[in-house]
């Protein structure tokens, strides 16, 4: 296929492409759009559109499309021509301002909590500057905002985009306090790291599970997995090289800046992830990554999943979110520097964030919250449920000085006192990596490891935006009216240390005895979606968000129905598949094998006596105690479902499927994978875990 520098970035409607087409005063206009969201006029809006419309027809294009991410985890878009009818039977090419800026898409048939009833058909798409336009599959796409009739917020850029703004006005109140007055603008910053596993298509076909829910429900654990370490940043296969250059290259030239590929600690698994950049184009570029991921999959023979958790007894996939702040300027606010001043300033902002973790634990943890991540989170492969944050040595010891007011050691005896005495340097990784810390810090940004692989990592930097923000505009108020600065910042920053030192954990998340101790810090605790998800509405998370601009309590307690309802249709549908493929496939499956046994026992005793027949017999009554174990086990399975359906609301449908069907299907798997581990393979009907995990070559 082939690929130049150059071709980067090729099917996006750059900054550099739009100073090459559009007058320069509609492209200032633009930028101002973008930087400071200035409206465009109408006639600057037909400008940008007939450019865009051009360029993207030399690109292919026949169509455009608002794309934008409504609250079912994946992509919207709906696909108009560019083609118009004209007098005597002809047609011309047209595309106004009034199209690029807003749509109408139907928003009765998305998720909106309550928002919408069935009938109210009317939503609104309105475009994000802020992030480019691209061409996909010879489609315009415009990334875009996805509203209600009466302006709620039902998707998942809106808020993103507030809670930005959020940041922005209050990082910068603290910027001014440090004599900042030319930085204009603070971002967000994420780079994404994105695992999946890829298997064969004829595999993925012949499971049901796979197909309809994207994890296996059931499958005995192969004689290897993951034991020998040997996958992990092994030699990559072939097969899987060839779909990651293709890969590459179609990212690439849609502006994704994807950068470093590996196998991951699972056989099957691999890893992506790409450089930094804005959180908002971060985001709309990682549900790119997502989607070309499969697409490209699909030509190579190959299916991705991005479950969490698609195989039992093997890592589950995550999404590592590292985030940072950044301003205009280039400067990163979460680089230690080298001077007092900046030090002090670096103090402040990290400060800032560990409060911000710790006083919202329960927002961080809802904003991975799903079915899928359940099964993974706490597993000795992913961080705990638990929030905490690791730092390292020499940082903890760095704020352990200044909460006590004691010299701190390093080489030199330094007495530490913010906007005094620098801060000792040290390299940006004087620390070592905690891959058991769900938020640690890794020189210059946190890596917040908790958001799992098939998440929008919109909804994690939500919530860590509006944390920050609101911690950093209380920062603001105190010091803004203090007499002595520096006097009152060491204060705050001391204060600050010792009120939120609990969230601070540099040792092994995966012991059992971090789970007694985060206890008795009085962190929270919070396994599963049911559990987490009402503090969403707790009084003082509805508050914050209302402060902010980035939720009001309507839209709140839309997103926590959304997110409830998926978590329990989700369940349910496993459910229901499992149910299915029980009763059809596997009790069928093995009681003909049974009856193979039988049948040969038979035989064999009247040539040879009984006691020629031992392996048939004793092999035969274990499976029939299991076939009966399965089938009532079945039976409960499909009560439980039952249940779920009388249920006459969302909080009881999703406690019956955590507290019920939950449980019963993970008894009802425990004795499939007894049958498949004793059952002669051509009988069993589905590929075994070895075939899937090790058929990609």
């Amino acid at each position: 296929m082939g690929f130049n520098a150059e071709d980067f970035g090729s099917m996006v409607f750059s900054e550099r492409v739009m100073a090459e087409r559009l007058p320069a005063e509609i492209n200032d206009a633009l930028r101002e759009a973008r930087e400071r969201g200035r409206r465009l006029t109408r006639t600057e809006a037909d400008v940008v559109a007939s450019a865009m419309k051009d360029w993207a027809i030399e690109k292919g294009a026949t169509h455009f499309t608002h794309w934008f991410q409504p609250m079912t985890g994946i992509t919207a878009e709906k696909h108009d021509s560019f083609l118009s009818p004209a007098p005597g039977g002809c047609a011309i090419l047209e595309f106004s301002g009034k199209a690029l800026i807003q749509s109408e898409p139907d928003a009765s048939s998305f998720p909106s909590g309550g928002l919408r009833a069935t009938f109210e058909a009317r939503g609104y798409t309105a475009w994000d500057p802020t992030s480019y336009a691209f061409v996909k599959d010879n489609v315009l796409c415009i990334p875009t905002a996805f509203c209600s009739y009466g302006g709620e917020a039902i998707d998942k850029k809106t808020p993103l985009l507030r809670s930005m703004d959020a940041l922005n006005t209050q990082a910068l109140r603290i910027l001014r306090l440090f004599g900042d007055t030319q930085t204009s603008t603070v971002r967000a910053m994420v780079g994404a790291e994105q695992e999946y596993f890829l298997v064969d298509r004829e595999m993925f076909r012949r499971r049901r599970d796979l197909v309809y829910t994207g994890r296996t429900l059931m499958g005995c654990r192969p004689p290897k997995g993951q034991e020998l370490d040997d996958h992990y940043f092994g030699a990559i296969k072939p097969r899987v090289a060839a779909f990651m250059a293709e890969l590459d290259e179609e990212l690439w030239r849609l502006g994704v800046a994807a950068k470093t590929e590996h196998n991951e600690a699972a056989p099957a698994q691999h890893e992506l992830a790409c450089v930094y950049s804005v959180v908002n184009i971060a985001a709309d570029q990682n549900q790119l990554v997502m989607e070309r991921m499969k697409r490209v999959a699909d030509r190579h023979g190959m299916v991705c999943l991005l479950h969490e958790k698609p195989f039992d007894g093997v890592n589950g996939s995550g999404k590592h979110n590292n985030w940072s702040m950044a301003t205009d300027r280039g400067e990163n606010l979460l680089n230690p520097g080298d001077t007092p001043a900046e030090n002090a300033q670096f103090l402040l902002f990290l400060i800032a964030v560990i409060q911000a973790v710790d006083e919202y634990q329960d927002l961080l943890r809802i904003s991975t919250a799903s079915a899928g991540n359940d099964h993974r989170l706490g597993g000795d492969e992913a961080p705990p449920a638990i929030l905490s944050v690791f730092l390292g040595d020499e940082l903890t010891s760095i704020l352990e000085s200044i909460e006590s007011d004691t010299p701190y050691q390093r080489g030199e005896t330094v007495q530490f006192k913010v906007g005094v005495d620098a801060l000792p340097s040290f390299p940006k990784d004087a620390t070592d990596r905690n891959r058991t810390s769900p938020f640690a810090f890794t020189g210059n940004k946190f890596e917040f490891r908790m958001v799992g692989s098939s998440d929008s990592i919109s909804e994690a930097n939500i919530m860590l935006n509006t944390a920050v923000a609101d911690v950093l505009s209380r920062y603001a108020d105190e010091l803004e009216g203090a007499g002595d600065f520096e006097g009152a910042l060491h204060d705050l920053i001391r204060s600050s240390i010792r009120e939120h030192r609990r969230i601070i954990f540099n040792g092994n998340g995966y012991d059992e005895s971090w789970v007694r101790e985060a206890e008795r810090r009085g962190l929270l605790n919070l396994r599963t979606t049911p559990e987490c998800l009402p503090r969403i509405l707790d009084w003082k998370n509805v508050q914050m968000f209302a402060r902010h601009g980035v939720f009001s309590e309507t839209e709140l307690r839309a997103r926590y129905e959304i997110i409830l309802d998926h978590y329990a249709r989700e369940v349910r549908i496993e459910a229901m598949t499992m149910l299915d493929m029980i009763r059809k496939d596997v009790l069928p499956a093995v009681s003909r094998f049974t009856g193979e046994l039988v049948s040969s026992a038979r035989g064999k005793t009247v040539l040879f006596g009984e006691t020629a027949c031992a392996y048939e017999l004793d092999l035969s009554r274990r499976l029939s105690g299991l076939v009966t174990e399965a089938w009532q086990g079945a039976g409960r399975l499909e009560q439980s479902i039952e249940h779920a359906a009388a249920c006459a609301s969302t909080e009881e449908f999703a406690l019956c499927c955590w507290k019920e069907m939950l449980p019963e299907m993970a008894r009802l798997r425990a004795a499939a994978d007894a049958m498949e581990a004793i059952t002669d393979k051509t009988f069993w009907p589905y590929p075994s875990y070895g075939e899937i995990l090790f058929s990609v070559y």
